[in-house]
């Protein structure tokens, strides 16, 4: 991608609020149109939600765009119909033990929900607070029983694929643990043992970092720093690693870049918590400056990777190693073409990887790394204004999706492709209309001089 390092948050205030003005309307227009008996909404046909059977992540980032969408705009209509959803439907997605998406669920509810109470956006009542504190520590310890020890040293919270099964997802959906360690809980396991919530992440991140990115260590043939595996797959007899996989992507040895943009997020958010903890929280962890540089390098390595094969508005193509992109010629010296005849792009790889480069890029710059930190954050910078215009942009007042042209799950061909068209687009996804959201709420308080978006 081609950085615009004369970007500044403010140039992109009229594209902003542009978005938020749209995005009310599209959160309404769902409530009046979608039937709720059909399950979580997840991604658009021909403009409509659908829902598609596989696990329910989703539903945490329909009323989490609701609450979102009164923090930007204060209009408490959409913080009464969020609280209310929160409140009635997502008590299911606290004990669900069967998935590795509490963050995703459940942060963006009551997680949203109690940092608007703490940020005093909201009114301070003793049951709502302890109502919100509960679910989330509940929320952290069932994520956190997900657990497979690959020996004394290292474990991973499994994927709703088995315990031999380490996602690139489950990094951005850690907060969960983060959210429930920070409020004092703790993991109860077999005869009273008691185990640290920030452990099993900080032991998740750490399986994350080694097995699911590459650093150019020469690992194997396909080596790239940066590169990102959707999943690891290890034998569960001894604990060894066998083999990338993927369940999303074109092949294990490419790298899907929704993939690649949980990785950039995910690390990029656990750095600015890890620095909100005392050191003696981290000293059972193996101590900050290890914690710290696991963190980095991976959050490092993975945004290389997005900036160098990213088009040159910093959109990517859904998988690095799709065989369509052999018959477009210089596509990454380009804008990206949501429109042509041989693989789609994905939009919400951009929403994710958008957040990830802003975070990583902050973070730097507060540390004083400001060469690179201010590449990351102008990358960022750059991803979104792309992402705030047409053709991401959903303009068209009767299409229920925000940003248009994501991908859900190309290899089973479960998008949408227009009559007219060869392969998926014009069409939206609930996760990235909702991460849309946040990197757009993000960057609104950063122009507005307010207290930065941090989920804890």
């Amino acid at each position: 991608m081609i950085i615009d390092y004369d970007l500044k948050p403010a140039d992109l205030k009229e594209q902003v609020d542009t978005l938020w003005d749209l995005s009310g309307s599209k959160i309404r227009l769902i409530e009046q149109e979608y039937d709720q008996s059909q399950g979580s909404p997840v991604f658009t046909i021909r403009g409509k939600y659908s829902t598609r059977g596989w696990t329910e992540w989703t539903q945490g980032f329909e009323y989490g765009s609701k609450i979102l969408q009164f923090d930007a705009t204060g209009d408490e209509s959409f913080l009464e119909n969020g609280r209310r959803d929160t409140v009635e439907r997502m008590c299911v997605h606290v004990t669900h033990f069967g998935v590795h998406d509490h963050g995703f669920n459940n942060v963006s509810t009551y997680g949203n929900l109690l940092r608007l109470m703490n940020e005093g956006r909201i009114e301070e009542r003793e049951w709502e607070r302890n109502f919100y504190e509960f679910a989330l520590k509940c929320s952290g310890a069932v994520q956190a029983r997900r657990w497979t020890a690959l020996n004394d040293k290292e474990g991973y919270i499994y994927s709703f694929n088995g315990p031999h099964s380490l996602f690139a997802d489950t990094i951005r959906s850690c907060r969960a643990l983060a959210v429930s360690h920070r409020l004092g809980h703790v993991f109860m396991g077999e005869n009273d043992v008691r185990e640290s919530l920030l452990g099993r992440l900080v032991k998740h991140a750490a399986a994350t970092a080694k097995y699911n990115v590459y650093y150019a260590e020469g690992r194997d043939d396909y080596d790239l720093r940066g590169r990102v595996v959707h999943e690891s797959i290890f034998n569960l007899n001894d604990g060894a690693y066998r083999c990338p996989s993927t369940q999303q992507g074109y092949s294990p040895f490419s790298t899907w870049t929704r993939g690649l943009a949980w990785i950039m997020c995910g690390f990029a958010e656990e750095l600015e918590f890890v620095a909100s903890l005392d050191d003696s929280d981290l000293a059972v962890c193996g101590g900050r400056a290890e914690v710290e540089a696991m963190m980095l390098k991976a959050a490092m390595a993975s945004c290389d990777f997005y900036i160098d094969n990213s088009a040159s508005d910093g959109i990517p193509y859904w998988d690095t190693g799709a065989p369509g992109l052999q018959s477009m010629g210089d596509y990454l010296q380009k804008p990206a073409d949501p429109f042509n005849d041989h693989e789609p792009v994905d939009s919400s790889a951009a929403a994710i990887g958008a957040q990830g480069l802003l975070r990583l890029g902050d973070y730097l710059l507060s540390t004083g790394r400001n060469e690179e930190g201010g590449k990351y954050w102008q990358a960022g910078l750059t991803v979104l204004r792309s992402l705030c215009a047409e053709p991401y942009l959903a303009v068209d007042s009767s299409h229920q999706g925000l940003i248009l042209h994501s991908v859900y799950h190309r290899p089973n061909g479960w998008d949408f492709v227009p009559d007219s068209r060869k392969v998926p687009c014009g069409e939206a996804s609930m996760w990235g209309d909702y991460h849309a959201r946040e990197a757009a709420l993000y960057v609104k308080r950063k122009i507005e001089g307010k207290e930065t978006l941090k989920f804890f």
